[in-house]
């Protein structure tokens, strides 16, 4: 049976260098795509999409992460990876204090990853850029509702420890 593996947390945690970390080591991984989500965006003009109407954005998330997940299963591999997974959706619509569909809780319960590790907040490596506005304060709390959240789904977080890349991987490949 294939295990899907989650590695969340705030922005500016580590979590897209450790992925690129497991995909050298040879790993089938599913990368981040909000990244993409605001760079097409700002393309059609609008600066921050997530700001500017954060259900729009959700959705396109949504609709990526769970196209993630099915393109994972129809992999042969016995272990993916995935920078955010779906329930990291309804997270940040609870950070921004938004309201969603049901169906953002629905596709989380329906979509079940096998394990869950978060990143936390880590000052010394937090930057922000023109897709990472949020700031150091916004992370904490991102954090807060990320954990929030795959806790209320049932899963058993995780927390990853600061420390080098191949530590960092080191320490999640040796918790799988």
């Amino acid at each position: 049976m294939q295990k899907k593996i989650v590695i969340t947390g705030g922005p500016g945690t580590g979590k897209s260098t450790v992925i690129e970390e497991l995909i050298l080591r040879n790993y089938d991984c599913m990368e981040e795509i909000s990244r993409q989500v605001t760079i097409e965006a700002q393309q059609q003009g609008i600066d921050q999409l997530f700001l500017t109407d954060p259900l729009l954005f959700s959705e396109k998330l949504l609709e990526g992460r769970m196209q993630q997940f099915q393109n994972a299963c129809e992999l042969e591999s016995d272990l993916v990876f995935f920078d955010r997974g779906i329930p990291d959706v309804h997270a940040y619509m609870e950070y921004a204090n938004q309201e969603y569909p049901e169906k953002y809780v629905v596709n989380s319960v329906k979509h079940k990853y096998t394990k869950v590790f978060i990143m936390p907040p880590w000052k010394e490596i937090y930057t922000s850029d023109n897709e990472r506005y949020e700031d150091y304060e916004q992370a904490l709390k991102i954090h807060t509702y990320l954990h929030r959240t795959y806790h209320e789904l049932g899963y058993e977080i995780i927390e990853v420890p600061t420390g080098t890349i191949a530590a960092r991987t080191d320490f999640i490949l040796g918790n799988i």
